[in-house]
């Protein structure tokens, strides 16, 4: 165990008031659902009866307490890892092993530490919760499956970046959080090529869109908006679960557009349509280019943070650390920093949901009918139980979508 010390009184601080405060925001969430959420809002009447509400309101509280019980766990893992003392002797342990290989060491005891932490959390909420309410479709052997690939991928993906960036860290001098920032940058562009043609399929089998007449109004609806696409697939979301989507992705000539397969099954022609005309939206609003500048700018921000703080002698003797290997300064950092990011998450969830809201009205836009969209929303609020009256704090902090009522408001109006 670490010794208490003036600095680490003061990250406590702060890191227990982000703690309490999300914890706070969920039970006033829950709170606010069982005082406002007993009756069928008009958007929805004729749509969802009482007893529909009953279990959207209920899994909305399941979910709420178990994401509770998940965060506390977490952070109390989280703690046990930064004060029980194991990082500075590892540090110790590891001063006399040449310096990338000890990196990857030393960031793979906490990442091992809490993935595990997290495997019972991701078992219940998917066999427990999704199983209750009729959404789990997969078996454990899918889960067991898809845990040993998310697992592989993690390790080689998170190796490369780990690796290059302790490489740049050792040879380019007192600007390498310059570097650091172009390479990341270049690996995120490359992630988003790569998403849609190797990783996604590792997880999904995706097939051309077999309803040829969908195919083809989805193709005259691209081209009219000038939108050159690889394809349009649909993939095997229902092998896993009974929640419905689509979505667009990849940049360049990896772009396309993807359909749950269980989207297909429960929703109309036009009302499909209308969901794609909305990912089209994005497109056309250069929001994907927008959200990369965005992510650019902030990163920047945040590796000359790391620069100014990963030789900074009072962070590592704040933590217990006797040695200051550079990759020790780059975990801690990122320590030292991690609770401001809840607190800055209102900003993020902003410009997310302004983005929601262009895409809507460009749909509408597009199609020249807002009620195949709004049908559409309705139908996938109920399909897949969203919660129909959330806490505008809880909105603040965790919505990347504007709620559905304002959703529908909007395009109403």
């Amino acid at each position: 165990m670490i010794s208490i010390n003036s600095f680490l009184i003061i990250y406590l601080a702060v890191f227990a008031a982000s703690v309490i405060l999300n914890l706070t925001i969920e039970g006033i969430n829950t709170k606010y659902l069982k005082t406002h959420g007993d009756k069928v809002p008009q958007p929805f009447n004729g749509i969802i009866d009482k007893e529909e509400l009953k279990e959207i309101n209920q899994y909305t509280i399941d979910n709420n307490r178990f994401s509770i019980i998940e965060t506390c766990t977490g952070k109390i893992v989280f703690l046990f890892i930064i004060l029980s003392g194991i990082l500075p002797c590892l540090a110790g342990a590891l001063s006399g092993i040449s310096f990338i290989p000890a990196g990857l060491l030393f960031f793979a005891v906490p990442v091992i530490l809490s993935a595990l932490a997290s495997l019972p959390f991701g078992y219940y909420h998917s066999f427990i919760i999704e199983e209750k309410y009729g959404f789990n479709t997969q078996t454990v052997k899918i889960w067991i499956t898809d845990l040993v690939k998310s697992l592989l991928l993690t390790c080689m993906l998170g190796g490369i970046l780990l690796s290059s960036l302790l490489i740049i860290v050792s040879y380019t001098g007192r600007f390498w959080w310059l570097w650091i920032w172009g390479f990341f940058l270049l690996f995120q562009l490359l992630m988003t090529i790569l998403y849609p043609t190797v990783i996604a399929p590792l997880f999904n089998k995706f097939t051309p869109l077999e309803d040829l007449d969908l195919a083809a109004k989805i193709e005259e609806m691209a081209e009219k908006e000038g939108l050159n696409i690889s394809g349009i697939f649909q993939m095997d979301a229902s092998k896993r679960s009974k929640h419905t989507n689509a979505y667009f992705s990849g940049l360049g000539k990896t772009k396309r557009i993807v359909l749950y397969d269980s989207l297909i099954q429960s929703h109309d022609l036009e009302e499909i349509l209308a969901v794609l005309a909305h990912e089209i939206g994005h497109f056309k609003k250069h929001h994907i280019k927008k959200q990369l500048i965005i992510t650019s700018l902030s990163s920047l921000v945040f590796f000359f943070l790391l620069s100014k703080m990963i030789a900074w002698e009072g962070l590592f003797h704040g933590f217990g650390f006797s040695v200051m290997p550079a990759y020790a300064g780059l975990f801690l950092a990122g320590v030292f920093l991690e609770p401001a990011g809840f607190f800055f998450a209102p900003v993020g969830m902003a410009v997310s949901r302004k983005f929601e809201r262009e895409a809507d009205l460009y749909c509408v836009r597009i199609i020249k009918n807002r009620k195949p969209f709004i049908r559409a929303l309705k139908k996938m609020a109920k399909e897949n139980l969203a919660n129909l009256n959330p806490h505008p704090l809880y909105v603040l902090f965790h919505y990347s979508h504007p709620p559905l009522l304002e959703r529908i408001k909007l395009l109403e109006n």
